[in-house]
This record gives structure tokens, C-alpha cells and sequence, in this order.
């Protein structure tokens, strides 16, 4: 094993900027389900690995599989609200124009990259219609999505455009309004498409980072959300029914996701969405895997040898709370793939500090320094989530703060509150409520018949609710030096 302080870090907490990511992905249940065609909706916390799966599946090269993805910057998102149908329900306002959008990315991988095509005479009339619309309505078989509806463009139904359910007769229609027979138009797209998708290969269209433009106060931004899972579900099944490899897959933030209501969103929920979660330590994918995956990369003499945790941290001795080093920084984390990189990167950094005398492995002072450094990160990791579905949480917060300890009885927090004047208007109840949401705090769930008692956390339990009649509640332990805490039993 080569020295531990001759390496940089573990890999960065962004999966853009991490360049082990690649070579350390773990195969998480979300990520086969997406391949498999078994599910279209992965569903995560911030950090917990939604866009490294969507990484995975764009970079994955084969002679059988496509994929395209699309990002933030590919959204036309000014362009969706032109888009916006009248007289329709609410969330099918922008189904027609994410399912306009999805299918031209499909038309450009049937045309540009799958070289199967045409693999049958069915197919060779529908590959020859799409052709013909791309080419005549962009001027090219390859068009930039993001010019799709671009008002500088139009579309172009050249002499009599002819496809299932339509004929359009000379007419040009500009794309920046799709065409008031819109409806048509996909639908005779979609029957090309199913035709000339080839059965023997697996076709991925993956939607990410679409909570950049989340404004939880703005009913049109959920509209379009909830018009994209419909249009995804809507491709999903018809290709299936059609025995067609077809997955459109929609990466999005479970918190945003809580918030969009409409029809059918149980059945979404129940048949067709994954939740990306880790483990600490039941089987199968482990935050503890995860890192000895990490750990082998960069401190492994050789491609074949493999680190264990134990090599890197000695957990011959237990830390003060008599944990394992393991244990202790879990506790720490939302059990996510950022939070225990982000730690361990901080234990690395204070082992290369010249005031520790460092030994072969991380030992439990490394660990306790490290803390600091990692509160503030989860402090501010928080803010990205939070701060636009509870704007005053900073407020409730520095109730915590003043609180002064990670337990507490709710009638202290009552009472501390009270004095706060910009808070009057706020049950504090409600306001814990939020706080659990975002796992902030938990709550204490008296032991039954035999059992002890033992504390709620939703990111440990996504099924988890609030509990209002709850009398006594925990922060989260990775908060408790950006709060500046103590540990003090109710």
C-alpha cells in the first residue's frame, strides 16, 4: 500500500469534478433498475449519487446501446412556457413539448449513431420519413437540441408531409409556438420512432440537473416537472408495449419531488421510480464499499490489490463514544456517497498536518479534528437543499443554536422560540416538522412492549412522517460544531 500522505484526496464530492468516478462507480440497485428498462423515475438526495448514474449510463459505450442526456443549459425553458397548452389540465400543459423534445433526441441517435439502421423494411420507410422531417425542418440530420425551439427556426412540412394520423400540406410553422396539431405531430413522430427502434438494442434518453431552475413558489416550474414524468412515462410504456428498449430517465431531487402533486402520482411512485440510498452496513452497496473502492484506487500498489477501511483508519481503538472510526462518521452523514468522500478528504487533511504525528493509518485524533471542516460543509450543503422550501430556516436554526445542546425537550424549543418577535407568526411544532424533512432534527419514538427507545431520522427512513406529539428531539450530529453544540442527555 503506497504512503497515505502522498495522496491528494479520495475524489471530489461533485460528480462532474470527480475523476475517480469512473473507475470507482458502484453498481447501486437505481442504476440497474434505470438499465434494465425496470425503472424510468431515480429519485435521491442531493449528493447521493442521481448524477453519477446518469454519468454512468451516457459513458457506457456499446454496439448496442444509445444514450443521450440532457442537462440544465439544454432546457428551453422559456420556450416550454410558450409551449403551454390552455384548456388542458394543468400538468399536461407542457407534456406535448418534452415529449416533442425527447423523441427529436431519439430521431438524432436512430440517425447518427445507431448503425443497425435501417434493420428491416419497416424500419427503412419510418428511419427515411424522420430523416426527411430533421433534415427539412433544421437543415441538418444532427440538429442542436437546444435550437429546437429556437424562434429563428421553423418547421417545415415540405410538400405533403405524410406520417400516421397526419398529413400537413406545404406548411411552415414557426417552432418558437408548436403547431396548434402538435399532438399529431408527436404522435406520428412516436410511431416512426417505435418502428425504427431496433429490438436488439437499448435506447437511453436521461433528463438531470433539473433541480437548477427549482423556485418551490413558482406553480409553472412544477407544471413542467410534472409534464416531464408524464411524457417519460407516457414513451416508457409505449415502447415496452411494443417489445421496443426504450428507457427515458428522469433524474430528479425526492424533495421536489414531494412537492408536485397530480393524478397518478402514487402509481409512478409505487411501479416506476427508484430511490438512490446507501447503506451503512446491510448488504449490498455500503458507504464502507464505496470507499474501499476509492482507497484501493489511489493507494493500491497495483491494479489488483484491494484496501480495506481497516487498512486505512486503525480501528484498533474505538473513539471516545466508543464507536468505530466507521460508525462515528456515519453517524455524521446522511448516508450519502458526498458526505463520507468529504469526510474522509478532511481526515486526510489534518492527518498531513505537522502537529499530529502521523502514523501508518488514521487514528481517532485525525478523526475528531476533521469534524469541524466537515460541519460546515454539511451546514452549507444544507442551504442548497433547504433554503428554497423553508426560506426562514436559518432562523429556526439559531433557535437550535441558542438551545446550545444536540438533545432537547420541546417545551424548551417552545419557549426559546417565544422570544424570538420574527417568529411569532410560525408554530414551532410545524416548524420542527420542516426540520425533520431535511433530517435536521429527528425525533424520539418511545420503545414498545420490551423494546427501547430509539430516534427518527428520514434519511434513514424516506417513509419516515413527523411525529407533532413527540416530546424530545435530536440534531443531526454532523451539525453539532457549525452549531457549535454540546452533547447533553434531556
Amino acid at each position: 500500500m503506497r504512503n497515505i500522505a502522498d495522496v491528494d484526496n479520495f475524489g471530489a464530492i461533485d460528480a462532474d469534478a470527480d475523476e475517480l468516478l469512473r473507475e470507482c462507480f458502484q453498481d447501486h440497485p437505481a442504476y440497474l433498475a434505470a438499465k434494465q428498462n425496470k425503472r424510468f423515475l431515480i429519485l435521491g438526495r442531493k449528493g447521493s449519487g442521481k448524477t453519477a448514474i446518469f454519468k454512468r449510463i451516457l459513458t457506457e459505450h456499446s454496439p448496442r446501446e444509445f444514450s443521450y442526456g440532457h442537462s440544465f443549459d439544454d432546457y428551453p425553458w422559456h420556450h416550454h412556457d410558450l409551449q403551454a397548452q390552455t384548456g388542458v389540465p394543468e400538468e399536461r400543459r407542457y407534456f406535448h413539448s418534452w415529449k416533442y423534445l425527447t423523441l427529436m433526441g431519439l430521431a438524432k441517435l436512430l440517425l447518427n449513431s445507431d448503425q443497425s439502421q435501417p434493420w428491416s423494411d419497416e424500419s427503412f420507410d419510418s428511419v427515411q420519413a424522420l430523416e426527411d422531417f430533421v433534415v427539412d425542418s433544421y437543415g441538418s440530420r444532427d440538429p442542436d437540441v437546444r435550437q429546437l425551439f429556437s424562434p429563428e427556426k421553423e418547421l417545415r412540412f415540405k410538400g405533403t408531409f405524410k406520417l400516421p394520423f397526419v398529413d400537413i400540406s406545404g406548411e411552415r410553422v414557426r417552432v418558437k409556438e408548436l403547431p396548434p396539431h402538435i399532438q399529431e405531430v408527436n404522435r406520428a413522430i412516436q410511431e416512426h420512432i417505435l418502428r425504427a427502434l431496433n429490438p436488439a438494442n437499448s435506447y437511453y434518453i436521461c433528463f438531470d440537473q433539473l433541480d437548477l431552475g427549482f423556485v418551490k413558489s413558482d406553480p409553472a416550474y412544477s407544471q413542467r416537472l410534472i409534464g416531464l414524468i408524464l411524457a417519460a412515462r407516457d414513451l416508457f410504456l409505449a415502447a415496452r408495449d411494443r417489445g421496443k428498449k426504450l428507457n427515458v430517465v428522469v433524474f430528479l431531487r425526492d424533495d421536489i419531488y414531494q412537492d408536485l402533486q397530480f393524478e397518478d402520482k402514487n402509481k409512478i411512485t409505487e411501479n416506476f421510480s427508484e430511490l438512490v440510498q446507501w447503506h451503512e452496513s446491510i448488504g449490498g452497496l455500503t458507504l464502507k464499499r464505496l470507499m474501499e473502492s476509492r482507497f484501493s484506487r489511489v493507494l493500491g500498489e497495483s491494479a489488483d490489490e484491494a484496501i480495506s477501511w481497516e487498512r486505512v483508519f486503525d480501528e484498533t481503538r474505538e473513539m471516545p463514544s466508543r464507536q468505530t472510526k466507521y460508525k462515528h462518521i456515519c453517524d455524521r452523514t446522511f448516508l450519502r456517497p458526498r458526505d463520507i468522500i468529504k469526510f474522509c478528504n478532511e481526515v486526510l487533511e489534518q492527518y498531513k498536518q505537522p502537529i499530529f504525528a502521523a502514523g501508518e493509518q488514521f487514528d481517532n485524533q485525525a478523526v475528531h479534528e476533521a469534524r469541524s471542516g466537515y460541519s460546515d460543509y454539511l451546514l452549507n450543503e444544507l442551504d442548497d437543499e433547504i433554503a428554497k422550501h423553508v426560506p426562514q430556516y436559518k432562523e429556526y436554526l439559531e433557535v437550535v443554536k441558542e438551545l446550545g445542546s444536540l438533545q432537547f425537550a420541546l417545551e424548551d424549543f417552545r419557549s426559546t422560540w417565544a422570544r424570538r418577535a420574527s417568529l411569532s407568526g410560525v408554530d414551532p411544532v410545524f416548524a420542527l416538522g420542516q426540520l425533520f424533512e431535511f433530517s435536521v432534527v429527528g425525533y424520539l419514538k418511545p420503545g414498545g412492549r420490551g423494546g427501547g427507545s430509539e430516534y427518527v431520522w428520514r434519511y434513514r427512513d424516506p417513509r419516515a412522517r413527523f411525529n407533532a406529539s413527540s416530546e424530545v428531539f435530536r440534531v443531526h450530529p454532523g451539525f453539532k460544531e457549525a452549531l457549535d453544540l454540546v452533547r447533553q442527555s434531556v
